[in-house]
């Protein structure tokens, strides 16, 4: 099948941001080795990384990597876009290998290969993105029954999780704050595509911005964005970095993608066998991403866990996460 130039603006996009996104760990975490050695670390609530240019590099790569990720969501569905993610981790423990010099695992290398198996097989059978011609489209397809449900649904949970059990059980219960995360992630991602669509129709000619409904998605991702930091924040104090990143990510991208087939219908103009095939390469990625993860510390000595890094410092006993910039 194939791709429409759409598809395909909107996979350059999602894989330039998981470039930038993956090489900004490096570059941030070189900053923080840097400034660990002129002042406190960041780790015990030090500040010194800000002075390093180094870590402000890191940052305005990642920047660039949203951005990037952000205009894809205009050019292409959610089902290609949000899955390639998981590439951002491969480039990341490939330039740790080389540039930090934590070794790979057989069974990172293995990990990279099935999220790299799994990128392919989705980019291959993606289904095009449909045309839209003003952000009221985008509007009725947000406000018909189906999505209105499953955004009650969420706004339901969400308030449940955060009033009823954060306070008590979410220092003990890990998926009490990624299932905010998450959840909230998947109306965000519905927004910034909705917004994403609005800019790439201004900039063709067309101002989107007299229209409510492009303002109202603007809030929403303005708020939406605010809550997931805050808990995904509480979630990388609490609990240890390598356990909360697989989850977190595996729990957004499956409530995007079914938010993404109810709002977009996406799925309407595919065949059974295609996605069979996409929800097969999305397992494959989850698989691979579970597995670069999981083996992430493998390789290194016992010496080197001492390191004075900042957001992928190697732990071994302990399950407080490290510093929280890493976000």
């Amino acid at each position: 099948m194939g791709m429409s130039s759409d598809n395909v603006i909107g996979l350059v996009l999602a894989l330039s941001s998981s470039i930038f996104i993956g090489s900004s760990f490096i570059i941030k975490k070189i900053g923080l080795l840097k400034a660990a050695t002129n002042g406190n670390r960041a780790a015990t609530g030090g500040h010194s990384y800000l002075y390093e240019p180094r870590w402000w590099v890191g940052m305005s790569s990642m920047v660039i990597g949203e951005i990037a990720n952000f205009a894809a969501y205009a050019f292409a569905p959610a089902i290609l876009v949000t899955p390639l993610g998981a590439l951002s981790i491969i480039v990341s423990a490939i330039l740790a290998h080389f540039i930090l010099k934590e070794k790979l695992h057989i069974f990172g290398v293995l990990g990279c290969a099935l999220c790299v198996v799994g990128s392919t097989t989705i980019v291959l059978h993606a289904p095009h993105e449909r045309n839209i011609h003003s952000v009221k489209e985008v509007w009725q397809l947000a406000t018909e029954p189906a999505f209105i449900v499953y955004s009650c649904w969420v706004v339901g949970l969400v308030l449940v999780l955060i009033f009823r059990f954060a306070r008590s059980h979410g220092q003990s219960h890990m998926i009490i704050y990624i299932g905010i995360c998450s959840l909230t992630g998947s109306i965000t991602v519905m927004s910034v595509k909705a917004l994403a669509i609005a800019l790439k129709l201004t900039f063709e000619g067309m101002n989107q911005f007299i229209y409510f409904q492009t303002w109202f998605f603007t809030l929403v991702v303005i708020g939406c964005c605010l809550l997931q930091i805050n808990y995904l924040n509480k979630a990388l104090d609490t609990f240890n970095t390598a356990v909360v990143s697989p989850v977190y990510y595996v729990m957004f991208t499956t409530f995007t993608i079914i938010a993404s087939i109810i709002m977009f219908k996406e799925w309407d103009t595919q065949s059974g066998s295609q996605i069979a095939t996409e929800l097969c390469g999305f397992v494959t990625i989850l698989s691979g991403t579970f597995l670069l993860h999981k083996t992430k510390d493998m390789g290194n000595k016992p010496a080197e866990i001492s390191d004075p890094s900042g957001p992928q410092v190697q732990l071994t006993n302990n399950t407080k996460s490290p510093d929280r910039s890493e976000i």
